[in-house]
């Protein structure tokens, strides 16, 4: 099948886009509002970026609060979702009035990030604490903005659990971060893990 995005009049019963970028992963993302609230919420358009330095991006669908507290505040952090935090994180997705805590909602532990003034998902095997570095409005062809809000961050400070450490590695068999794959479905991203070597002249400097 092939159809045109103008009209996206692909026949389906759900629009498949989503679906067909996947997997992605899931930057759970803690922010700390002006007057003392604290904000949680997932976001499946997340990923990193760069190495050199270290920066990932969030995109909110609209102006929503995580979006509202970086930009007042400068600093978010990113916990990252794993299997066994998996319906907590869903639970956490609910839509609540802002200053209430999807924390507190979800029955998360709260702990504030080391470098910056945000909190993070205590359990949570990796965190990412972030100073933001820029937000945009991306445009579409016509030149307009779209409904997103791209949020970029510069990654300051890392945490990882012990838990997950194996010779010297995350061993992502025992992290088993979960991915969003489109409609309701989410993927366990240890249940299969393989490794392949890059061939030569593909490897990244170090």
């Amino acid at each position: 099948m092939f159809y045109t995005t103008d009209t996206n009049q692909h026949g389906l019963k759900h629009d498949p886009f989503k679906a067909i970028v996947a997997p992605r992963p899931i930057g759970w993302i803690g922010t700390k509002g002006r007057d003392g609230s604290m904000n949680l919420s997932p976001y499946s358009f997340f990923n990193a970026i760069s190495d050199s330095p270290k920066l990932v991006m969030f995109s909110s669908s609209g102006r929503k609060h995580s979006l509202k507290n970086a930009e007042e505040t400068g600093v978010f952090t990113a916990s990252l979702a794993s299997r066994h935090l998996a319906e907590k994180m869903n639970a956490s997705s609910e839509a609540v009035p802002y200053g209430v805590s999807e924390f507190e909602v979800a029955g998360l532990t709260a702990k504030m990030a080391e470098l910056v003034d945000a909190p993070y998902v205590a359990e949570a095997y990796t965190v990412l604490e972030c100073r933001v570095t820029q937000v945009i409005q991306p445009v579409g062809l016509d030149g307009q903005g779209a409904e997103a809000y791209m949020v970029f961050g510069q990654v300051v400070g890392i945490h990882i659990s012990e838990e997950i450490l194996r010779g010297g590695r995350i061993d992502m068999g025992l992290a088993r971060p979960i991915a969003r794959m489109g409609y309701r479905d989410f993927a366990d991203g240890g249940a299969d893990v393989f490794e392949m070597i890059r061939p030569a002249g593909a490897e990244p400097r170090r």
